[in-house]
């Protein structure tokens, strides 16, 4: 059974993103840009909500080509175009860059991807994740908490049906007084 997690940048108050899709506040350090370049060299498969998916996918394809380019987003920037994905969206037609669309069940094909063989996947878009999370599919969650308060926009965590014991896994902490927790899903 493949492992499934769930990792993003997130305010101190529990955003992913303020309003506005606003994302400037979790411009990361080079050590934690390092830290999710590895994360992604590690990853199986990516599976991606739209909004997520377009932002990456507009930016990534080609950031190795960019004359301002340092070394880490060239990497970066191959690491993203190699690594697997699974797209899921009703709304799109196509994908590119070693991805699929998924316009069916999220989360039946997401239990299908976790029962077959492989690397680990990561899971990103907060309304996927949401519906991962409710469906108990996540086994880690990463949080990269940055030090600002952006007062709303879009949560880290959704609404449950039930509780989700944790076990931490790891913490770390990186330049910026930004604190990476994880945790593993106890079952």
């Amino acid at each position: 059974m493949r492992k499934l997690a769930f990792g993003m940048n997130v305010s101190l108050d529990g955003y992913i993103a303020a309003p506005g899709d606003d994302i400037a506040w979790s411009t990361p350090s080079d050590e934690l840009f390092q830290w999710w370049s590895d994360r992604v060299g590690a990853t199986g498969l990516a599976l991606y909500g739209r909004k997520l998916w377009e932002t990456m996918s507009s930016h990534w394809p080609t950031a190795d080509q960019q004359p301002d380019a340092t070394p880490a987003q060239v990497e970066f920037a191959h690491r993203w175009r190699d690594m697997p994905k699974v797209v899921f969206s009703s709304t799109i037609s196509a994908v590119d860059w070693n991805a699929r669309l998924v316009s069916s069940d999220a989360v039946a094909e997401i239990t299908r991807l976790k029962d077959g063989d492989g690397g680990p996947m990561d899971i990103g878009g907060a309304t996927l994740a949401a519906a991962a999370m409710r469906a108990g599919l996540i086994d880690e969650y990463a949080v990269v908490t940055h030090p600002v308060l952006v007062g709303g926009g879009t949560p880290f965590f959704t609404a449950l049906d039930n509780w989700v014991n944790l076990a931490l896994v790891e913490t770390r902490t990186f330049p910026g007084g930004v604190f990476l927790t994880r945790y593993g899903a106890r079952r």
